[in-house]
């Protein structure tokens, strides 16, 4: 692939924070080295999410002067709707503050305690709304999905096999609904295919299941199968982005991510009587079905900020980035989640770190020491965030990452130049970095707020021997998430 350069020209610019290293150590000692935890300003390149933290457009600015802040009826609220329809196809939305809000009111209205909702792979909080309104969730993606040098273009595809087999053994009815991400966020970043969506909502269908759809980053979703699926060449990403849609009863959006915004979500569907029911909680948890939580002039740069996501030019870009990177790091022999995904670049940090059992928390202890070497902010995306299980046990999911999320629109490729030297440098000397051990663990959510405190040094051919036997003793969880 040719080398892309930015769609757009920069008209304002934030100055960034260069700290010392002195200066970043004592920071993530303070934050009990969890980045979540580190203040924004002691932080040079933040790759911790792309949720929130993309640049607006200058359309988008100019709209959000349009916002009409009424408490109920908002004409901004009308212009969201129509943007919702026009793009995606449903009839209805119902605004929340961000996705998980959306999450936290699906779950309300679909879930039965006791009743299962099959999803291809966990999302954090998803997972969490479903459980506390009694749902149980059911990893249900494909096998090649929890592989990270697996070779597949749409890793994240449903199990068909999976799916049937559930249904088979408990029934129809006590399915919740199907809950079917695009991407998949901890596979990767990884997308469906058409194909897919098409058979589980076929499948769906016959069975009366609920189909709904994750659609956080469904711009990316759209471009990768654009690029890789047979038939869709010569079709604009907004047209495979609504054809995606129409298998779909309806879908819970992040704006933060493909919305470009800074705040907000929604639901949308085309089912009246989960239209009403909707309504009904937004009010208690959110605000009025008019805004829900948002302000007029956010719901004004969402509308907009979904138009702009699906231009075909950006999404090669925002795309491109994220492969840049992930070129660079393979180049070097980074051991990283391939195929690349759409929004960020996973570290594999059991290869990266094979001296470190999965319980010393591999992928929280390099997060801490890229943003001690570079300033760097990532995240972690393993044990930590997989959390307990309900007999308080570890969960030990197979991937155990590091994500290095790219925001859209924010950085150049010479900051993304920065990322993998330093990267590339720690890989060098991964010998030297230790595991981590809680100091504080919250009950839920814990990768949010957790402390930690390093483990005391323990010679290499130990730490590997203990690595091993860690690999043989997965709990039950590294099947299903």
């Amino acid at each position: 692939m040719s080398h892309l350069a930015e769609p757009y020209r920069i008209k304002m610019v934030e100055p960034l924070v260069v700290t010392t290293r002195e200066e970043r150590e004592e920071a993530i000692e303070q934050a009990g080295y969890n980045t979540f935890l580190l203040p924004s300003q002691k932080v040079y390149i933040d790759l911790l999410t792309d949720s929130g933290t993309n640049a607006m457009s200058d359309r988008q600015w100019s709209m959000m002067m349009l916002g009409d802040e009424a408490y109920a009826g908002s004409v901004s609220f009308e212009r969201l709707r129509s943007a919702v329809e026009q793009n995606y196809g449903f009839p209805f939305t119902v605004p929340t503050h961000q996705g998980r809000g959306a999450e936290h009111l699906i779950s309300k209205i679909l879930i039965t305690p006791g009743q299962y909702v099959p999803g291809n792979m966990y999302f954090t909080t998803t997972r969490y709304h479903q459980e506390a309104a009694g749902g149980i969730f059911v990893d249900v993606v494909m096998d090649e999905a929890h592989d990270p040098t697996a070779d597949h273009p749409f890793k994240g595809n449903i199990d068909l096999a999976k799916l049937e087999a559930l249904v088979a053994e408990h029934g129809a009815e006590k399915i919740a609904y199907v809950n079917q991400a695009v991407t998949v966020n901890l596979a990767g970043g990884q997308p469906v295919s058409m194909q897919n969506i098409r058979e589980v909502h076929e499948f769906c269908q016959a069975h009366g299941i609920v189909h709904w759809s994750d659609a956080t980053r469904l711009a990316e979703n759209a471009y990768f199968i654009q690029q890789r699926e047979d038939g869709y060449r010569d079709k604009s990403t907004r047209e495979i982005a609504k054809e995606m849609m129409s298998y779909f009863d309806g879908l819970t959006m992040s704006g933060k991510k493909d919305g470009l915004v800074n705040i907000g979500g929604f639901l949308a569907m085309r089912d009246e009587s989960i239209l009403v029911k909707a309504r009904e909680l937004v009010v208690v948890y959110e605000g009025m079905p008019s805004y829900g939580g948002m302000a007029g002039r956010d719901m004004e740069a969402l509308a907009q900020g979904l138009v702009e996501a699906l231009d075909d030019d950006y999404l090669a870009h925002r795309v491109g980035q994220v492969t840049y990177l992930g070129r660079r790091l393979q180049e070097a022999g980074v051991p990283i989640v391939t195929p690349v995904g759409g929004h960020a670049v996973f570290l594999d940090a059991r290869a990266f770190l094979p001296h470190l059992a999965q319980d010393e928390f591999p992928a929280q202890a390099l997060a801490a020491e890229l943003y001690v070497e570079s300033g760097v902010r990532s995240m972690e995306r393993g044990i930590v965030s997989a959390g307990r299980d309900e007999n308080g046990q570890h969960r030990y999911p197979r991937l155990e990452l590091v994500r290095l999320t790219i925001p859209r629109r924010v950085y150049t490729d010479r900051h993304l130049d920065v990322v993998a030297d330093a990267v590339i440098a720690l890989y060098e000397r991964r010998d030297e970095i230790g595991g981590l051990r809680f100091v504080y663990e919250p009950p839920s959510l814990r990768f949010f707020t957790a402390r930690f405190e390093p483990l005391p040094a323990k010679p290499v051919d130990s730490a590997l021997d203990d690595a091993v036997l860690s690999r043989t003793r997965l709990a039950p969880e590294s099947v299903r998430a």
